[in-house]
Formats: structure tokens, C-alpha cells, sequence
């Protein structure tokens, strides 16, 4: 079943050893492993951006509140 979680604030991701790109802000679907985190996101109507995320970092941004995710109801969660 898919997690969910929306995007609030300044997150990024690197692409290789390229530049940080910015995720936008908004809801995206979340694929959770041991060591990292797999984020998707519509980043234009019909086109789908993905990316792989070191937990470390996911982890840091959840506890920044620039991740937050939605309970079972599809409730994003409040601090």
C-alpha cells in the first residue's frame, strides 16, 4: 500500500554528483527502506519525478517539518 507525505519547504535532492534540485512543494508518495527513501511526485501534469533519498537526509528533513507525512486516513500529521 502507498505512504504518502506532503513536501513543506526547501527540499532537495542531488542527482549524482550534480547540482541539488528542489522537489516541489506539495504531496508525494513515499517507498520507505532501511537506508533509504524512495520519494515520486507529479513535476509537471503527466510527467513523474522520482528519487532516491539517503534516510539520513529524509530524516533530518521529517524532523525539520519540511516532510511531513499523512496518517492512514490520508491526514497529513501535525506536530
Amino acid at each position: 500500500m502507498p505512504r504518502f507525505a506532503t513536501i513543506r519547504g526547501h527540499v532537495t535532492y542531488t542527482p549524482g554528483d550534480g547540482v541539488p534540485i528542489p522537489i516541489p512543494e506539495g504531496r508525494v508518495e513515499i517507498d520507505e527502506a532501511d537506508d533509504s527513501v524512495i520519494l515520486s511526485w507529479e513535476a509537471e501534469p503527466g510527467t513523474v519525478g522520482t528519487t532516491a533519498m539517503p534516510r539520513l537526509q529524509y530524516d533530518q528533513y521529517l524532523e525539520a517539518g519540511k516532510i511531513v507525512p499523512e496518517d492512514a486516513g490520508g491526514q497529513t500529521a501535525t506536530a
